[in-house]
């Protein structure tokens, strides 16, 4: 249960960020309208998104582990409901993107890169960030120097999606049930 209520102001702002967020994802984004409270707020982090969608230096699949090894240290239902619905969009395996959260056990399952990445994330994410000079030079080689700062940056953003997600108390809202292959009778 959402700790602010889910029914904001009837603004114009707020009527077409939900009619946007319905025809992007097929449902209005309970995030979107938590935010709808402070127009504001909602208005700046709104741009923020819109911008970090057309960073490329990184590629889409090391940055979408990234965020999801974030969403998932930090605990955040909402955001790993999500990010699997988002994986599988981008054509994410399923059984990969399942394996995130224990991606230390399941490490057959990625590169060599992909663990680094999701050490980087998990890593900048700690209370104290844990971030080492050797893994931040590791990935600076691998990368580049532009792919590193969206790397960084990416997980901080989830960071901020996250945290305030939980704060929130925003749980799934069932965009990874639409992903799953339904049992055979």
């Amino acid at each position: 249960m959402a700790r602010i209520s889910l029914t904001p102001p009837r603004t114009v702002f707020n009527r077409l960020g939900s009619w946007y967020s319905r025809r992007t994802y097929g449902k209005v984004l309970e995030p979107g309208l938590a935010y709808g409270h402070n127009p504001r707020v909602l208005f700046s982090y709104a741009r923020l998104e819109q911008r970090a969608a057309k960073w490329n230096a990184l590629d889409a699949g090391l940055k979408h582990l990234a965020v999801m090894a974030t969403a998932s240290r930090i605990n955040c239902s909402w955001c790993m409901d999500f990010g699997y619905w988002e994986g599988d969009k981008m054509g994410l395996a399923p059984e990969k993107a399942e394996k995130v959260p224990v991606w230390r056990e399941s490490r057959e399952a990625f590169t060599e890169l992909e663990l680094l990445v999701m050490e980087y994330a998990e890593a900048m994410t700690e209370t104290e960030p844990t971030v080492t000079d050797e893994l931040a030079a590791e990935l600076v080689s691998r990368l580049g120097e532009a792919a590193f700062v969206e790397l960084t940056a990416m997980v901080a953003l989830e960071n901020l999606r996250s945290r305030v997600n939980s704060a929130f108390g925003m749980t799934s809202q069932g965009f990874s049930e639409s992903c799953r292959v339904p049992a055979s009778r």
